[in-house]
């Protein structure tokens, strides 16, 4: 399995929809989607590293299934919105350094 840039993940998935998909589902069902899955997977984390236990025919091992599935919706809603989702995750990055330089290596609760 190779390395692929967020950039080269919304061109697969793109290329996926057109060839697979028909269309995108239009804005609100892939958010209801996206919701849908982050259940899926604090399902999975309760019952892994929770105090739940998994119950028959539930998969222990789908951790990486579910995130898989979150990031596949979540760049749909990317491509249907325009996002570049790239430039979006680096302008976070620069806005949780400036906002919080100290905030965590100043928090007891960290430490």
């Amino acid at each position: 399995m190779e390395d692929i840039t967020i950039n080269q993940a919304q061109q697969i998935v793109d290329e996926w929809i057109k060839k697979h998909g028909v269309r995108y589902f239009n804005e609100l069902t892939n958010m209801a989607l996206l919701t849908e899955e982050v259940g899926e997977l604090a399902r999975v984390v309760a019952r892994k590293y929770g105090e739940q236990s998994f119950k028959s025919g539930e998969n222990p091992d789908a951790l990486a299934e579910e995130m898989a599935d979150i990031l596949f919706v979540l760049i749909c809603l990317a491509n249907q919105t325009g996002t570049d989702l790239t430039q979006a995750f680096f302008l976070n990055i620069d806005k949780k350094t400036k906002r919080d330089i100290n905030r965590h290596n100043q928090n007891p609760k960290l430490l």
